[in-house]
């Protein structure tokens, strides 16, 4: 499934490629781009005036292997805005490299987007959390075993050594924690930490998890920041709630539990990433 890793001339030829038949779909130049993840699906049946574009007619694009992701890039307007979606992302643990799951966030960057919003499922680990709700990502640990930025550096693409101090833009947190509080959702800001996957942890796991500075557990999100960085794009990350993954009163994990939350939190995350158009 996963191909040998592109060079940095190779790379930087494949973001053409892909952005080039892009514009032959759509006129539109989208200047934030947000990568729907679960807690976000539903966000692309809000965009108008829209482009769909099927990742399988993209050159260089992963396909998914999940059958809860669409494949498909939406381009159009929402709010006010104009944005391209990535309707479904690529994780890891699907068994592409590092470089293959973040091309379409370098494609975005080649478009013209500057704003990126991620967002996906997690698993709780602060007890003063609780299942389904929602936090706005304000720092990340990496613990993934892998970073998208090894190899050779292509300097039109990124700096050979971004600064990770502030990978997620403050006011992008406030401004999604604002909007929360005025349509009458209150959110929490914490640290995400990527893991591989695709088994969930053990119990030794979750306590060394909190015990470095985690509130939540997930197996995505992460890269694609490190990749948005590396191209000088602004980050706002978000993540549901969707398990708690307390060490001494753990339970087995239940799929369409996890799905149920994810599903009634979804209208949470895309009313506020909807309200906050205007004002990126």
């Amino acid at each position: 499934m996963a191909k040998a890793k592109a060079t940095h001339t190779e790379m930087y030829q494949q973001i053409q490629a892909a952005a080039n038949i892009i514009r032959t779909y759509t006129r539109c130049k989208p200047d934030v781009g947000i990568v729907l993840g679960t807690g976000l699906g539903a966000l692309g049946e809000q965009i108008k005036d829209r482009a769909v574009i099927p990742y399988t007619d993209l050159p260089h694009f992963p396909q998914t292997t999940l059958d809860s992701h669409a494949g498909e890039l939406i381009v159009g307007k929402l709010n006010g805005r104009t944005v391209a979606a990535l309707s479904g992302r690529f994780h890891y643990y699907e068994g592409y490299s590092m470089q293959e799951i973040t091309l379409p966030v370098r494609v975005l960057k080649a478009l013209g987007v500057e704003t990126i919003i991620t967002s996906g499922a997690c698993g709780g680990l602060n007890p003063q959390h609780a299942k389904g709700d929602v936090l706005i990502i304000e720092d990340h640990i990496n613990l993934m075993g892998a970073n998208p930025l090894i190899g050779p550096n292509d300097e039109a693409i990124g700096p050979r050594y971004p600064d990770m101090s502030q990978p997620y833009d403050k006011r992008l947190i406030r401004l999604a924690l604002d909007t929360g509080i005025r349509i009458g959702l209150r959110c929490h800001t914490g640290v995400y930490v990527a893991v591989a996957g695709p088994n969930l942890e053990t119990r030794a796991e979750y306590r060394m998890l909190r015990a470095i500075g985690a509130d939540v557990v997930g197996m995505s999100v992460v890269p694609e920041v490190l990749v948005a960085v590396h191209a000088g794009m602004k980050v706002m990350g978000m993540a549901i709630i969707t398990d708690m993954c307390l060490p001494d009163a753990l339970q087995p994990t239940d799929i369409s539990e996890i799905i149920r939350v994810a599903n009634h939190a979804e209208k949470k995350m895309t009313a506020i990433v909807a309200q906050m158009m205007p004002e990126i």
